[in-house]
């Protein structure tokens, strides 16, 4: 059985001893009993604890208790009858008051606990009741503790766990995301022969797929004559969770080919699977299937439908859905906000937001990174500030966002503050915050604490060795970045072209000709990456620096794809460094074709010309771009002044200081002028700042 195979493989430690069938679950529980408790919904509805049964309902006792007792000192008042009577040696009888406090709205599962350890032989009804109780409470790992005893019940009078003890333990290994203590358990099942049991197969199906073993929860699907629609939808739902939604849609065609018809659940893993596919046509599809089975339109399926639409682009028909709908749930403002956002749509967005009834940090996150993916930096600092005044914690995923708007904008003394706000509020650095960190550190001006960041994080994915090796390119520390890319490959991670994006860019600062060469030949050769546009406009630049124009030339010609204004203009800036100008008009023109309306492109070309002393020329690049109506796009330039950034326009008068601003630039041009100053700023760009009056 797969299941025994899989047992083999797991640590020693884990499997039953000689001397005690469960010893090794005890030893395991005792190490996880100083967990924190976890709190639930409190408007989480109890389940329904009362029962039909002919011997409860005919006993006035037990009658009383089912229908008339509101609170737990009425339950004592009747417990006393049951004591004084002789009732509460009966089994059923003493399980109806241990459902009592388990489960009505008057819950008390203290005095469940402690009522569960008087009686005298309780029953399994009790203590599965109770596990269940606690299983859904703020304190989940007490339904261990209630097993175990349960367990030693089992030794002294008999009482052994069923096959309703089972899916309960799982379901709270799934919650609390106990892998191997779930294993220990399923040692248990097979242990008492409940391996094949409906109940316990799915949990287990369920458990498996939960952690993301899904062949495991496979072969235990396939190994089991007996199925129900709970075994397909768990595994359906598996898939899903795991995002493996083609393997959804099979396991679906399976389902219908045996005539199993689906429920809601089942549609609402099919329509999430074609959310993650972005299949519109499929998603339509599930939608009309709805529909014909007659199934109901929950608030679950439908906030999987509009999660669908919004994943595929289709806001309007998410829209209709959410309008529809009669009860509108957290979720269902959430996805919402976070299509509108994610297409730019920040206006509408904003207003879905203000009239979420309640918000969790969810929709927070949606909007502060929606600002943030369309570079409005400001307004996502801004509503991270107004985040914390409505007192919302935020999580990694918001800090990542926040500090990615750092990075953006330069603002490197709130990036600091934001990591200090992670620390004090003991938000925990996974990968992607502490990459995040790297990132904002590295492109703010300050490697020495990126590169500390990368030593202390104990793990590291790809994308965090990119940040770090185009942190160290960016600041000019070509062999440390390549130090860093080939210890990467070494360490067995795959770069993407992110990671070669960095290390030839540290090629070209580092004038590593030969380097460059090598690492972007082995990125098609060796790492089946084809070179994209800003890859060949990187070689282009390298080469061209370097002084091989020719070769960056005929790199170009070589192109799979037809050259843009990067790669144009990598050679451009090549040609006037080496003072080649007929092939720099050649770019230049290629330029003009792709953007005729750049002014930028007219005044480096007329200073190029300027340099080479051919006057005329640059006289007719002037009146060439006063013809075509061209102007100079004005310059802009920004900077952080104790966490607050500064944006300046060319002939900007709007800082307070604007007086105080323009005369330490007349005083920089005299010094300069002093020194006889030159710079790769050709004088007739640096003339024309001037004379603009521009504080960039």
């Amino acid at each position: 059985m797969v299941i025994t195979t899989r047992l083999k493989k797991l640590p020693s430690k884990l499997l039953f001893s000689r001397n005690h069938p469960f010893a090794s679950f005890s030893q395991t529980l005792s190490a996880r009993s100083n967990l924190p408790h976890y709190k639930d919904n409190p408007d989480k509805a109890k389940d329904n604890w009362n029962t039909n049964h002919s011997f409860v309902l005919s006993n006035p006792i037990l009658s009383l208790l089912e229908n008339k007792c509101k609170s737990i000192s009425q339950l004592k008042q009747i417990q006393s009858q049951m004591i004084i009577t002789g009732l509460i040696s009966d089994g059923l009888a003493s399980s109806r008051l241990i459902a009592f406090c388990a489960l009505s709205e008057m819950a008390d599962l203290s005095y469940c606990k402690t009522l569960l350890c008087s009686l005298r032989n309780p029953n399994a009804f009790s203590y599965n009741v109770s596990i269940r109780a606690f299983s859904d409470g703020e304190n989940p790992i007490e339904a261990f503790i209630l097993y175990k005893q349960m367990l030693c019940a089992w030794s002294n009078s008999g009482l052994r766990p069923d096959k309703y003890t089972f899916p309960l333990l799982f379901k709270t290994c799934t919650r609390l995301s106990f892998f191997y203590l779930g294993f220990e358990i399923l040692v248990h099942v097979i242990k008492l022969g409940y391996e094949r049991n409906i109940y316990v197969h799915n949990a287990l199906i369920h458990f498996l797929a939960s952690f993301g073993e899904l062949d495991i929860a496979r072969m235990v699907f396939n190994e089991n004559c007996v199925r129900d629609l709970v075994s397909w939808n768990s595994l359906i739902n598996g898939y899903v969770k795991s995002g493996k939604a083609l393997n959804a849609l099979r396991i679906f065609r399976e389902m219908e080919t045996e005539g199993v018809k689906p429920d809601e659940v089942t549609m609402i893993g099919l329509v999430l699977s074609c959310g993650q596919l972005e299949d519109l046509v499929l998603g339509r599809e599930f939608h009309q299937r709805i529909e014909e089975y007659g199934l109901n339109l929950t608030v679950p399926l439908g906030n999987a439908l509009m999660d669908m639409y919004v994943k595929c682009g289709e806001l309007d028909e998410a829209k209709a859905l959410f309008d529809r709908m009669e009860k509108k749930t957290v979720v269902s403002w959430t996805t919402m906000v976070v299509g509108y956002a994610k297409l730019g749509l920040l206006d509408i967005a904003r207003k879905l937001f203000d009239e979420m009834p309640e918000k969790d940090v969810v929709p927070w996150n949606a909007l502060i990174s929606g600002y943030v993916q369309i570079k409005h930096c400001k307004e996502a600092l801004a509503l991270f500030s107004e985040m914390q005044a409505m007192n919302v914690m935020p999580d990694q995923v918001t800090m990542v966002s926040c500090l990615s708007a750092c990075t953006q904008i330069g603002a490197l003394d709130v990036g600091i503050w934001l990591h200090q706000y992670i620390e004090r509020n003991n938000i925990s650095i996974n990968v992607a915050l502490g990459t995040a960190l790297i990132d904002m550190y590295a492109k703010c001006g300050n490697i020495s604490k990126a590169l500390q960041i990368f030593k202390e994080m104990p793990a590291r994915n790809s994308l965090t060795w990119t940040a770090i090796i185009c942190g160290l390119a960016y600041h000019g520390d070509s062999s440390d970045a390549l130090s860093h890319f080939f210890e990467m490959i070494q360490i067995g991670l795959v770069p993407d072209e992110v990671t070669f994006l960095g290390v030839l860019s540290a090629c070209c600062h580092g004038g590593l000709v030969e380097e460059g060469r090598k690492i972007f030949a082995q990125m098609s050769s060796k790492f089946n990456i084809p070179p994209k546009l800003k890859h060949y406009s990187c070689m282009v630049d390298l080469l061209g620096r370097a002084g091989l124009l020719e070769e960056a030339e005929e790199l170009i010609k070589s192109m799979p794809m037809e050259a843009d204004a990067v790669v144009w203009g990598a050679l451009f800036f090549a040609c006037r460094i080496n003072k080649n100008v007929e092939m720099g008009e050649k770019a230049a023109m290629k330029l003009l074709e792709l953007d005729p309306q750049d002014s930028g492109i007219y005044v480096l070309l007329a200073s190029m010309y300027i340099e080479a002393n051919m006057w005329h020329k640059s006289r007719e690049v002037r009146k060439m771009m006063k013809e075509r109506g061209v102007d100079k796009t004005p310059g802009c330039s920004s900077i952080e002044v104790k966490g607050d950034v500064w944006e300046f326009m060319v002939k900007d008068k709007s800082h307070p200081q604007c007086d105080e601003i323009y005369q330490c630039l007349m005083e920089l041009k005299r010094q300069m002028e002093l020194v006889e100053y030159s710079a790769d700023v050709p004088l007739l760009e640096y003339d024309l700042l001037i004379s603009s009056n521009s504080c960039c």
